[in-house]
């Protein structure tokens, strides 16, 4: 099973750089798509219902904002959106979906904002988040929590570490809060295969980071210890373009 995540950074704007050509070619068996920019009633049904997959939205209530969706082969047994927490599911940034074997948790973590605004929101999130996976983790359920976190974690996950030391998606307390989400029993998958760095998701646009390679590896596939067996593989797809960020990916057995 190959499953994949992307911030697509609009999904208007991509499909229009030919995402449906590449879904169908790279066909994975789940795609999780964050910051779709998107109402599901504002989409083709090219979009909704692309030939061999079910498709799953969350929005967000502000227009043109976040939101996340899941394209699937397998009819999950159920879906849910949101941590149930009100002013984060107004955000469309969560979507839970229950596959039976597993539970695949689809993320779309907040980002500090500009000046840093927006860390206390973000701190918020990440600890409703942890409350609600943990109590799963509790019960024996295997997941899989896949999307954007927008912190790279240590300095090895992006290329400049020095000069974002005060810049939200390196600050200590994004960093320090992701040691102890790891530390509470999730597995960084790529970093269970690939210790040295250079491995980056996501770089600016507007310095053309990406053809320097100047990045930062802020989208993450994290297992629960007792899926860890299962997963033969991490990927990041560093060459598919349509986006200021690249899909990453695990294979299970």
């Amino acid at each position: 099973m190959r499953i994949l995540s992307w911030n697509i950074n609009g999904i208007r704007a991509i499909f229009k750089k030919g995402f449906i050509d590449w879904l169908q070619e790279e066909s994975p068996d789940i795609l999780c798509v964050q910051e779709t920019k998107g109402h599901p009633r504002q989409l083709t049904e090219e979009l909704l219902s692309p030939d061999g997959y079910k498709t799953y939205w969350s929005a967000a209530e502000k227009k043109g904002y976040s939101g996340t969706a899941v394209f699937t082969k397998t009819e999950p047994k159920t879906v849910k959106e949101g941590l149930g927490v009100k002013e984060f599911d107004a955000e469309g940034r969560a979507l839970m979906l229950d596959y039976g074997d597993f539970i695949l948790f689809n993320i779309y973590f907040p980002n500090g904002g500009s000046g840093n605004k927006r860390v206390p929101f973000k701190m918020a999130f990440y600890d409703a988040f942890l409350k609600k996976v943990n109590r799963l983790k509790k019960q024996g359920k295997k997941v899989i929590i896949c999307g954007d976190v927008n912190t790279a974690h240590e300095e090895i996950d992006l290329a400049r570490p020095k000069q974002n030391e005060k810049n939200t998606g390196f600050l200590p307390e994004e960093r320090q809060w992701m040691t102890k989400f790891i530390s509470n029993g999730y597995v960084d998958t790529l970093r269970h295969f690939q210790k040295d760095g250079g491995h980056y998701t996501w770089w600016d646009y507007k310095t053309k980071a990406r053809e320097r390679n100047v990045g930062w590896r802020i989208d993450y596939f994290f297992v629960t210890e007792n899926l860890l067996p299962k997963v033969k593989k991490a990927l990041i797809l560093k060459t598919v373009m349509g986006s200021d960020h690249c899909p990453v990916g695990i294979e299970l057995k």
